[in-house]
């Protein structure tokens, strides 16, 4: 058994509670069935599991270990740290907004929640402005908010928490593929099909760790369904909709099939014959369950300027 701060170091300088024991039901998957138990999401658990802040009989387990009759299980949950983002007032296109969920059309050009190089103008520095401290606190930081995200460069909607019972429960719709999201984009190359499915599992790029790819060692499963809205001069404009939600899913996946998305910074050619902001990617619409009243909330929000002008270039080819 570890004990005292050796036990407390094997963390990421994160603030612990007491460690805790839990009684947990027996040939279930660790993971899974320590998420139910504290009511945390399982990406959550799989992060204390690889930080040493799970032992079971007194000994680091993978997240896929069985649960046994006999087995001690210990838990050492983090405290909730403060962000270190300062609120900012910048204007929000707020499409739906109640005491527990607020749906924001996020504009193309603004990352979502702040990283080494972009601790300022995100969507989470504009998101603690305008809701204060009604934002969730799930994943071991206070008030981040965040369920999903979309990339810098794509434009379109998004869920945030208002609290930790909503984001949990989007959390398990987003795992459980029940909360549905379309996008609409523009990418090269005229399919010939009217629509089609990609199928492949996606990880980091092993040749660039900055980069994703169809790849099938360390990947997640990835399938994006396709369908051609119209074929235009070496261009198609098709909507995707997502069966799972993995990083650079659908730009991945277009690139995979030799369709990548126009204006790709990453996965597209490296001459883009336009002058545009990012990817032509937007997110159009977005359904989940409401996870307080259950009700069924649907939202579609048009493409932004930029996206349409381009469109409105190549049909004039």
């Amino acid at each position: 058994m570890i004990q005292g701060e050796e036990k407390r170091g094997l963390g990421k300088n994160l603030q612990y509670e007491e460690w805790q024991t839990i009684a947990l039901p027996e040939g279930l998957r660790l993971d899974l069935a320590l998420s139910e138990k504290i009511a945390k999401s399982r990406n959550f658990v799989q992060n204390l599991i690889e930080e040493g802040q799970v032992l079971v009989n007194g000994e680091v387990k993978k997240a896929s270990y069985k649960i046994a009759a006999d087995d001690r299980v210990e838990v050492c949950i983090p405290q909730p740290r403060e962000l270190d983002v300062q609120p900012e007032n910048i204007k929000l296109d707020i499409v739906y907004e109640d005491d527990d969920v607020i749906v924001v059309n996020k504009p193309q050009g603004m990352t979502v929640h702040p990283a080494p190089g972009s601790w300022h103008g995100t969507l989470v520095n504009a998101l603690l402005h305008h809701c204060r401290d009604n934002l969730s606190g799930i994943n071991g930081i206070i008030r981040p908010g965040i369920v999903h995200r979309i990339d810098k460069g794509t434009s379109g909607l998004l869920v945030v928490a208002k609290n930790d019972d909503a984001h949990n429960d989007l959390a398990r719709q987003i795992k459980e593929y029940s909360a549905r999201r379309t996008y609409r984009a523009i990418v090269h190359g005229v399919l010939s099909e009217p629509s089609g499915t990609v199928d492949a599992p996606i990880g980091r790029d092993p040749k660039d760790r900055k980069k994703m790819a169809v790849v099938f060692k360390n990947s997640k499963n990835a399938i994006t369904h396709y369908y051609v809205l119209q074929r235009l001069s070496g261009f198609t404009e098709i909507k995707a909709v997502l069966e799972t939600g993995r990083t650079h899913q659908i730009r991945v996946h277009m690139a995979y099939i030799k369709h990548p998305v126009l204006g790709d910074p990453v996965y597209g050619p490296k001459k883009c014959p336009y002058d545009l902001p990012g990817q032509v990617l937007h997110a159009e619409t977005l359904v989940f369950t409401h996870p307080r009243t259950g009700e069924k909330m649907e939202f579609r929000c048009e493409p932004p300027k930029s996206y349409q002008d381009v469109l409105e270039k190549i049909k004039s080819l």
